[in-house]
């Protein structure tokens, strides 16, 4: 199981960079300003090299929404129950979640994965690939054994395998687990030696007083747990979650088939954290679609080394932020392949007004 993983990660190797400077020219003798197009650029380029063409275009588009269960509910750190999930998993699979309506106009798919909820689900559309139900309370002990935190990764990687082998050409990272924000927090502070004071947020909406509780949850995982830093599978799974393990999972699939992934919030970015942490050579291939409104999310892009598209204080999840992006990638393309040049059009260049 591990010679598997580590197989994977052995064929994530570095972007293009024959592709890249391609594309940074082809930026630079279009009919416009250099730069003028901002951030739009950078990522323009980082598509050309994780693609190997300086003018890319992604057609077949996928979101993969993992869904799991969280021990640590049973703590009170959301404003919802448990059950929601399950209940939320329904509502994923008819259509009618946030992420299925922006998909369908950002002309992606959706594709949702039970990797570990804490109940019976049964539709013709599940990709049924649970490990467990749900993960233990990580505030008195380890959220799960380090066989399932392995699992729950190799269920993301051979999901990304399938997809590829499919026709997909990109993919937008989605979830769906009550308590995740809490197991988000718990793996930066684990990674990264940060504070929960720092890493915990409001989730779905909790207050005040139960903000306080959710940090003092966070330390006490900590505490019982001591993960060590220097072993993302250890992080994973004595403070992680299953869904955001498939995530993890799905980063590095992505990555060893060249193909691009965006990040959508919080949770993914706890996902993409283990995902570097496994393989460095991962982050060339990752790319941050906005930073939400939830604490740490900021501070986590940070250590990611990663610049977010948009800040429109999302905290949804799903893959919203992820998939509103695609409408950004779709546009960059179009410039690399469409606009004219300098020279086509008969405009003077820059260097010769």
């Amino acid at each position: 199981m591990l010679s598997d993983i580590q197989d994977v990660i052995k064929q994530i190797i570095p972007a293009d960079d024959q592709s890249i400077l391609k594309a940074e020219h082809r930026l630079n003798i279009l009919t416009k300003p250099p730069g003028s197009l901002g951030q739009l650029e950078p990522l323009a380029v980082k598509l050309a090299g994780i693609s190997g063409t300086e003018q890319p275009s992604f057609t077949k588009r996928r979101v993969v929404v993992m869904a799991a269960d969280h021990g640590v509910c049973c703590e009170g750190v959301s404003a919802f129950p448990q059950e929601v999930t399950l209940q939320m998993a329904h509502n994923f699979l008819s259509g009618g979640a946030a992420v299925n309506v922006l998909a369908r106009q950002a002309g992606a798919e959706v594709q949702f994965v039970d990797v570990g909820i804490n109940g019976d689900l049964s539709h013709v559309d599940l990709i049924d690939r649970k490990v467990r139900r749900g993960t233990d309370n990580m505030a008195v002990g380890p959220a799960m054994s380090r066989e399932d935190a392995m699992n729950a990764l190799l269920v993301g990687i051979r999901v990304a395998q399938e997809a590829v082998k499919n026709g997909t050409e990109i993919f937008i990272t989605g979830e769906m687990g009550i308590g995740n924000t809490t197991a988000s927090a718990a793996i930066l502070c684990a990674l990264k030696g940060i504070a929960p004071e720092v890493t915990v947020g409001r989730g779905t909406g909790i207050d005040d007083e139960r903000l306080l509780h959710k940090i003092a949850v966070v330390e006490r995982a900590l505490k019982v747990n001591q993960p060590n830093s220097a072993d993302p599978l250890d992080v994973l799974s004595k403070v992680g979650g299953l869904e955001i393990a498939g995530l993890a999972g799905l980063i590095l699939g992505a990555a060893a088939n060249r193909t691009p992934i965006i990040l959508d919030g919080f949770i993914s970015g706890a996902a993409a954290l283990v995902a570097k942490a496994l393989a460095p050579e991962s982050i060339a291939y990752m790319i941050a679609s906005h930073v939400s409104g939830e604490r740490g999310h900021k501070l986590m892009l940070e250590q990611l080394g990663l610049e977010p598209l948009l800040n429109l204080g999302l905290r949804l999840g799903e893959g919203t932020g992820g998939v509103l992006c695609l409408h950004l990638i779709e546009a960059i393309c179009r410039i690399l392949s469409e606009m004219a040049t300098f020279e086509s059009a008969g405009i003077s260049g820059a260097g010769q007004r």
